[in-house]
């Protein structure tokens, strides 16, 4: 490529590239908005003015006083065009964040329940994906409320297929931000939300495709939800809702329908159980066996992991307990992941082993674990480099049970003897 003589004041005066997007400062000079945006960012944190990098005068750091120099950008699209042949990239033209007003007018739009609320919710969707600036903005503006709305809506006129439900489950997801006190209030007792939730979880349409993209978002919803409930909704949660969500667990065990939505799923569980009956709940609901059946289809590591620690937490309960003894291959799964994906896994394997032994340790149970190499995992545990607590656990187990497990051909005997001193 032949040397490009480029005008200087095509050159941002932080990075000296040629600018993409030029924006003028308050004191008259323009930059790149990439640069001088972080050379305010990493402006001391105390103060809310800068400096300006040319003129070395003060400069605020509200980003909103950057004024787009749309005429420079023109010269200088065209400059490139023009040199393109030349090896130059071509510079887009940039998409600029949304202002407050329109926004507002697009929360009007939603609100509206009418064929305008629908292309609003498109646009918004849109408007998220581009920037955290848009995201932001709508946090501002409140956006939570009305997408609510839109979801409690559709929900109460019974209809799935409505347009727009998919974008505002995506957008909720997408703004949800936990500690703004606004969103928090909007939903922690918000049982409508829960009750639509679980309407779009359980209806089905003819389009799959659409119907596994939508739970995943209704999920991912629900997981925000719950995170910030109050203590009046989770220990009021009846056993349809609980039934719902293992069918959603049970249902992707079979035919698939995201990754997202089971981890998700196992998070809503995890977060309800220690409330109320939830517990109780959630095992008369079949999702122990599900749980199994999960791990045994060999998910990714922190699939794993939740599945573990809500089985650790249902096997508190006897009924927990017995749940997970009629699985056949129950035992024998715990055996095989300890010790051999994560150390959080192995902490809740050892609790769940924990559990049997002391209160479900029959004679037939305890052989099972010796049969499928649990008490030599155990044993293992021991000689691992595991948490100080983990190998205590595993030594009171040993311990307790040595009477039957010692004279088996399984353990040597002088290194089981060694290893409960």
């Amino acid at each position: 490529m032949e040397e490009l003589d480029i005008p200087q004041y095509f050159l941002c005066p932080i990075s000296l590239q040629i600018m993409k997007d030029p924006v003028t400062t308050v004191t008259g000079i323009t930059y790149d908005r990439e640069s001088i945006e972080m050379w305010l960012y990493t402006a001391e944190e105390e103060v809310v003015t800068a400096t300006c990098p040319v003129t070395k005068q003060y400069l605020p750091k509200d980003i909103e006083l950057l004024t787009p120099n749309h005429m420079l950008r023109r010269l200088i699209q065209a400059w490139c065009i023009v040199n393109a042949e030349n090896g130059v990239d071509l510079i887009p033209t940039p998409k600029y964040p949304m202002d407050k007003s329109n926004v507002l007018r697009l929360i009007r739009q939603v609100n509206n329940s009418n064929n305008n609320s629908v292309n609003a919710l498109r646009k918004m969707d849109d408007l998220v994906s581009e920037n955290e600036k848009n995201i932001k903005c709508m946090e501002e503006v409140g956006a939570i409320k009305a997408i609510i709305g839109f979801i409690v809506r559709s929900y109460k006129i019974r209809k799935l297929l409505i347009p727009g439900l998919e974008e505002a489950l995506r957008i909720f997801h997408s703004i949800w931000n936990p500690s703004h006190e606004d969103h928090k209030n909007h939903v922690k007792d918000n049982h409508d939300l829960v009750k639509a939730i679980l309407w779009i979880l359980k209806n089905e349409t003819k389009n799959n495709c659409h119907d596994n993209v939508i739970k995943t978002h209704a999920m991912m919803v629900l997981k925000d939800v719950i995170e910030v409930s109050s203590s009046n909704l989770l220990s009021g949660l009846d056993s349809e809702f609980f039934q719902e969500i293992v069918h959603t667990l049970r249902k992707n065990n079979r035919t698939y329908i995201s990754q997202q939505a089971t981890k998700a799923a196992l998070q809503v569980l995890i977060g309800v159980c220690t409330w109320g009956r939830n517990k109780l709940k959630i095992i008369e609901s079949g999702a122990i066996f599900e749980l199994i059946e999960l791990e045994l289809t060999n998910p990714e590591k922190r699939v794993s992991e939740l599945g573990f620690c809500l089985l650790a937490n249902l096997c508190v309960l006897a009924d927990g307990r017995a749940k997970f003894l009629e699985h056949a291959a129950g035992i024998a799964l715990v055996t095989k992941r300890t010790l051999r994906i994560s150390a959080t896994i192995d902490d809740n394997a050892i609790q769940i082993f924990g559990l049997i032994c002391k209160f479900s340790a029959t004679k037939e149970v305890l052989l099972e674990m010796l049969r499928v190499g649990g008490v030599s995992k155990i044993c293992m545990v021991m000689q691992a480099n595991c948490e100080i607590h983990l190998k205590k656990k595993a030594r009171e187990i040993l311990r307790a049970h040595s009477h039957i497990w010692s004279n088996s051909p399984c353990i040597q005997i002088l290194s089981f003897d060694k290893t409960i001193e």
